[in-house]
């Protein structure tokens, strides 16, 4: 009985083991696809997730955050076609673990995301999308204050929302801070995250937005000093910072 209980655990550690040994690959690959913006390589990660038969809690939360950021970019290009399908993809996706009952702060906080999706992709639910954006940002936030992703996606409401409707680049930035100060206390898992990376850029083009430039300019140095081969700073945000701080 007693083997047949060591065998038992022997087992279960193998497969957490091969579990996490294929959620570092997912982070791996995507994040070396978000610094050199091959986003073919995102996309090929993400199907490849969502083809899985079976998807544990913890997989499926992973596939979120990566078919949120690739929606993100599609939208960023003006891709809405392939935005639109994989929103569906990622709703049905937070559906899921809702009814499963787990992670909800990260399930408010998709949410709120995807709602500022639907608005991006259709301009006239803003006044119907918008509130609920906010709502379930805030309600992320009060169940977890620990989780960065509803200070992140509240962030995101104030600083893509037009200043007529509420919308503040300089309280973005307080929620932005809040969620860099709770992802920099775990910095292990700050290796090879595309998150993180993102909500600095995130922190640079607001305070660029503001003209406080010299906060604006320690941001993307910290960010090139972090990762020198993330290209859509090195090639493109940066030089034009520059050029912009040097005209004003």
């Amino acid at each position: 009985m007693e083997r047949k209980k060591h065998f038992t655990v022997i087992v279960m550690l193998l497969a957490f083991s091969f579990l996490s040994a294929n959620a570092q690959q997912h982070k791996k690959a995507i994040y070396k696809a978000y610094i050199s913006n091959k986003m073919i390589d995102w996309k090929a990660t993400i199907d490849r997730m969502q083809a899985e038969t079976k998807k544990s809690d913890e997989f499926l939360l992973e596939l979120i955050n990566y078919q949120y950021g690739y929606i993100g970019w599609c939208l960023g290009n003006d891709d809405k076609k392939q935005a639109q399908t994989y929103l569906k993809l990622a709703e049905s996706n937070v559906e899921n673990l809702e009814k499963r009952a787990v992670y909800p702060s990260y399930v408010n906080a998709y949410k709120s995301a995807f709602y500022g999706y639907s608005i991006g992709l259709n301009k006239l639910k803003a006044p119907f999308a918008g509130p609920k954006s906010i709502n379930a940002a805030k309600q992320s936030m009060e169940e977890n204050p620990g989780n960065p992703f509803g200070f992140i996606q509240y962030a995101n409401a104030q600083f893509y929302m037009p200043p007529v409707f509420g919308g503040s680049k300089t309280e973005a930035l307080e929620y932005y801070k809040q969620a860099q100060n709770i992802m920099e206390q775990d910095p292990i898992a700050l290796k090879m995250d595309w998150n993180y990376l993102s909500l600095l850029t995130n922190m640079a083009k607001a305070y660029t937005e503001i003209k406080e430039y010299e906060k604006a300019e320690q941001y993307y140095k910290h960010i090139l000093k972090i990762e020198p081969n993330y290209l859509w700073v090195k090639n493109e945000l940066y030089p034009n910072f520059i050029k912009k701080k040097n005209n004003d």
